[in-house]
């Protein structure tokens, strides 16, 4: 098959997005030069760069459509959400792209405080004054596949939290894709837009599914503006299906003294793309980067990260641990940039891997760029087996090969699922993981034996 042109594929499809969502003057000017940047570059190839080790030619070779069906039972989203109403009161759903205000539930909220679909904000003024100032601000639309969103992006979430208020519950986004297309292959390009005011506090948790055996594109923006001393923790889980592909990519500005953590967290998805780039914008930031992925059969997962110390006295982490099995292949880019005036940064970088099958695949790259000359920053990546020694101390006290080697593989993803602050989040993805290991039915554990 031969790569589609952007060009004319999604020409029609624009125009239809044009008279669909008519938003303010500023936007739709945007997604027109979106839409035409995008037509320019198209969909990446690995002869790009930053796209080397991640060959997204079935999507290009693929001419998505709008999906028709909105609509979801209660039952069909109930295996994807967490049952704990005091720590996640506040839930957005959204089936193939469009606000299920029936399946979803905002109670309760803090004076001042927003969690809308975008669309819907929109039709506020006073809402529509600040989605039009920052939308699209931290979004870099030279890249393909934002630029993609940016133009055919019709409906998402704006959160706004005003100065000096914390959000006591956190705030879940759930996106499912349905299979209820026949053959046609979907796509859905959600936007979310958060705003946290000065001091103000912001747990929130993105989950991206997919049902059936239909493929599809979720191809979702989000931009997170975080004003001086804000914090704002979170949490993104990808269990789409088997033939979907997603490709997320978030852009956060960070303001003087704000506090970011991100846990991303990949179970599930044909081809899955994580693009995170944060600029700490203000003195005295701190920037927290997690990710935990699993891939089995011949799924491509790609974790690409960059963080850009732009001013001094900041520091950012990050951790990204992988489980590959089978013939599956993970990517891993994590950049730090540090301008000459960020003076005492401390960035600290971490990726480890683990291969449980021979025929596994990881490409790993850090990267640093520092201009400044009072920095402590460090970058580290190991990729490896699980260790003989540790299997043959949990044989030696009775555990059979496969049960020894699920031991060893929970506790090497643990150590970042533990950092997950939402107990319910936490325990439902422990569980998952733990189905997905051999005692459990899953086919996750290789068994070289």
């Amino acid at each position: 098959m031969t790569q589609v042109s952007s060009s004319t594929a999604y020409a029609d499809v624009f125009d239809e997005v044009q008279r669909d969502f008519s938003g303010p003057g500023r936007i739709a000017e945007l997604q027109r030069r979106a839409f035409e940047q995008f037509s320019l570059v198209g969909i990446p190839t690995t002869k790009v760069e930053e796209w080397r080790f991640t060959n997204v030619s079935p999507i290009a070779q693929t001419t998505f459509q709008r999906p028709m069906r909105t609509s979801a039972s209660t039952s069909e989203i109930q295996p994807f959400v967490t049952n704990d109403v005091d720590e996640v009161a506040h839930t957005l759903v959204f089936i193939n792209g469009a606000y299920a205000e029936s399946l979803s539930s905002i109670a309760g909220l803090e004076d001042g405080v927003v969690v809308s679909s975008l669309a819907a904000a929109l039709t506020s003024s006073t809402d529509a004054e600040v989605i039009e100032t920052h939308f699209g601000s931290a979004a870099d639309i030279s890249a393909a596949f934002t630029a993609f969103n940016t133009a055919l992006s019709t409906d998402g979430v704006f959160i706004r939290v005003p100065k000096n208020v914390v959000v006591a519950a956190a705030v879940r986004l759930l996106f499912i894709t349905t299979s209820a297309h026949g053959d046609v292959a979907t796509m859905t390009h959600p936007r979310v837009l958060v705003v946290a005011g000065e001091n103000s506090q912001l747990r929130l948790v993105e989950s991206y599914v997919g049902t059936g055996s239909t493929g599809y594109l979720t191809n979702t923006v989000v931009e997170v503006i975080s004003e001086a001393n804000a914090v704002v923790d979170h949490y993104k889980v990808v269990r789409e299906s088997s033939t979907g592909n997603h490709i997320g990519s978030m852009y956060v500005r960070l303001g003087r003294a704000a506090n970011f953590s991100s846990h991303a967290i990949t179970l599930d998805g044909g081809i899955v793309r994580n693009d995170v780039h944060a600029l700490l914008d203000g003195e005295g930031v701190t920037c927290t980067l997690n990710g935990l992925y699993i891939a089995n059969g011949k799924r491509l997962v790609d974790n690409h990260t960059t963080i850009h110390h732009a001013q001094p006295h900041c520091r950012s982490y990050e951790l990204y641990k992988g489980i590959l099995d089978d013939e599956a292949h993970a990517v891993f880019n994590g950049k730090i940039i540090v301008a000459i005036d960020a003076q005492k940064t401390d960035a600290k970088q971490t990726n480890k891997a683990l291969l449980l099958s021979e025929d596994a695949l990881i490409n790993t790259k850090p990267e640093l760029e520092i201009f400044a000359d009072d920095v402590k920053c460090t970058h580290g990546a190991t990729v490896g087996q699980l260790d003989a020694d540790a299997l043959f101390y949990l044989r030696a006290r009775g555990l059979g090969l496969e049960q020894a080697r699920s031991v060893l593989v929970h506790a090497f993803a643990s150590d970042l699922l533990n950092r997950i602050g939402i107990e319910s989040v936490r325990n439902q993805l422990n569980e998952l993981l733990l189905a997905q290991l051999p005692n459990s039915g899953g086919g996750v554990v290789y068994d070289h034996g």
